[in-house]
């Protein structure tokens, strides 16, 4: 696609979803919401209280997020993954099931007091980071250091410059480290987070804790005993089990279960890939491990589709606005 042609194709979605928005605030979409049958299963990560896109495209305010919760209690029917597992579905309403991922604190600050006001469950997957000693994921220390680290840094005898996008691209091949990083083990995240994590001094700035920090065991502990929350995992290191070795993916599968189970003291069934990524190999280990609900984004399979563990997500766009985000909510598309 040229750039003209991506120009344009930007400012057509622009004029959709503003038409879109102008229709629902005029009540042009009533009988499509009332008619609107089917499901989707949703995946958030974060919940901030203002400039969600601070650091990556994954959050929401809790004004917006607590406005996606009405919309679904005005329009849609909300299950819990069990319910949605079981296809404990509404013949008369669109079925929504709603999950978060990667385990952040804000989840129990923001999320959590929400559910339970507007009584709608939701599954949350989280690592095991906290037993390895950290309290933020490898990729969100690397977000926040295209925020303030350095223009310039070294690792691994390779030298690393950010972009435009805070992105640290290598200055050999132009690929950004994150995406090289997601190829390697947790040790190599170790390194670099060892190496940068003097020169981006992010935990002076209190501020900023809702766009990182994870949860604790107590909080892990307090959001399971809610009757609005499932615990599910994602991950020991939240590492991409795809790009790993199989062992190392096995590994993290099972020492994932047995960390949570440990904390909540009930199986943990559950089981998000990060990044959405997995293998054939992969999902076969994790059948091994005793998950019976494996939740991707999209399937790299079409057998996946007649897999009774296997579900798709549709990720919640950061950039639209309610009325759009429920429209592709029912369709399935931002197009």
């Amino acid at each position: 696609m040229t750039l003209s042609q991506k120009i344009s194709s930007k400012l057509a979605r622009k004029i959709k979803y503003l038409f879109r928005e102008l229709c629902y605030g005029l009540g042009f979409y009533k009988n499509f919401y009332r008619s609107a049958r089917g499901s989707r299963i949703l995946l958030y990560h974060g919940i901030c209280e203002h400039d969600h896109l601070k650091f990556n495209t994954l959050f929401l305010t809790r004004k917006t997020f607590e406005s996606h919760l009405k919309f679904y209690k005005k329009h849609f029917n909300v299950l819990s993954l069990d319910e949605y597992y079981q296809q404990k579905f509404s013949c008369n309403r669109f079925n929504v099931c709603l999950t978060f991922d990667d385990g952040f604190a804000n989840n129990h600050k923001y999320v959590l007091p929400l559910l339970e006001q507007y009584e709608i469950p939701a599954t949350f997957f989280i690592t095991a980071i906290q037993v390895a000693g950290y309290d933020i994921l490898w990729n969100d220390f690397l977000s926040i250091a295209g925020k303030y680290g350095p223009a310039k840094f070294n690792f691994k005898d390779e030298a690393y410059v950010k972009d435009r996008h805070n992105k640290y691209l290598s200055t050999d091949n132009g690929i950004s480290l994150a995406e090289k990083l997601r190829f390697t083990g947790f040790d190599k995240k170790a390194e670099m987070i060892k190496v940068l994590h003097p020169l981006v001094p992010f935990k002076t700035k209190k501020q900023d804790e809702d766009y990182w920090l994870q949860m604790t065991t107590r909080q892990i502990r307090e959001l399971s005993a809610s009757p609005f929350a499932t615990i599910g995992a994602h991950g020991y290191y939240h590492n991409d089990l795809a790009k790993i070795n199989i062992r190392e993916a096995a590994e993290e599968l099972a020492l994932t279960k047995q960390y949570l189970e440990n904390i909540i003291e009930r199986p943990v069934s559950s089981f998000a890939f990060p990044y959405g990524s997995y293998t054939t190999d992969v999902v076969e280990v994790a059948k091994n491990c005793g998950y019976e609900q494996l939740l991707a984004t999209a399937f790299i399979n079409k057998k996946d589709n007649d897999d009774i563990t296997m579900r798709e997500r549709l990720t919640v766009n950061p950039f639209i606005s309610v009325s759009n985000q429920m429209y592709a909510t029912v369709t399935g598309s931002y197009e």
